[in-house]
């Protein structure tokens, strides 16, 4: 019977055991922070060598504790508000796109939904920048910065949500530690890339900002964790219902 159907038994072993895969992962992860954040370094200011992206490389001091010092990159962009011309061609090719979602198929409702959905948003931002531009609270820099701390956040939760969703099932310990080490990785090589091409977007203007951080900041990023615990649940369990 998959596990799915079966009713989880959690016993102290299984509780021992996610205590110390999670402590494990935790202190794996704080000292490797400082070299994490170096390869940050390394990958924006080649990107920004090699891309066409108007961009200075920023840093921003964080000291957690005594023992825990480390600079987080982030790439500082001139904030440019949407032309006339740029507001109202994207407003036509927005308003184009919501026609043309309702031409599509039954087959590809899914999609339909997630692109309307993200075509609302787009508009929303319109409708904003039409009639209060220079209000706009928010600029570039502060977005890729929190954009980079937010990711720093999520890969410092992902032993813990782990502890609490995968590591309490009876799977090898070398696959729980293999699985979180391969989310976290993913995401480490993930984030700067993610910064580089939203960079090379919002240079433009930030009027593409809002849909950058509802759709593809931070809620991307969940999915990817998502999207791996989802194939770790899929790997072969103990046959026993104890440790």
């Amino acid at each position: 019977m998959h596990r799915a159907l079966n009713h989880l038994q959690l016993g102290p072993g299984e509780v021992v055991n996610s205590v110390m895969l999670f402590c494990f992962a935790v202190i794996v992860w704080l000292m490797s922070l400082p070299l994490v954040c170096r390869f940050w370094f390394y990958v924006l200011r080649m990107g920004i060598k090699n891309l066409p992206l108007r961009a200075v490389l920023g840093a921003s001091d964080h000291r957690e504790s005594t023992f825990l010092n480390f600079k987080v990159p982030y790439l500082k962009i001139e904030p440019l508000l949407p032309s006339p011309h740029m507001w109202l061609s994207v407003c036509i090719i927005t308003l184009l796109l919501f026609a043309i979602s309702y031409m599509l198929s039954s087959k590809w409702t899914p999609i339909v939904y997630l692109l309307r959905a993200v075509l609302i948003i787009q508009i929303s931002a319109l409708i904003y920048f039409a009639v209060i531009p220079g209000h706009f609270p928010h600029t570039p820099d502060s977005y890729m910065e929190g954009l980079i701390t937010s990711g720093i956040g999520l890969i410092s939760a992902v032993p813990f949500l782990f502890a609490l969703t995968f590591y309490i099932f009876q799977i090898d310990a070398l696959k729980k530690i293999s699985l979180t080490l391969f989310a976290m990785g993913y995401l480490i090589v993930f984030l700067p890339f993610q910064m580089l091409l939203q960079g090379l977007v919002l240079q433009t203007t930030v009027l593409f900002m809002p849909v950058l951080y509802v759709v593809f900041g931070m809620p991307l990023d969940v999915l990817l964790i998502i999207a791996i615990y989802s194939y770790g649940m899929t790997l072969p369990y103990k046959a026993t219902n104890r440790v």
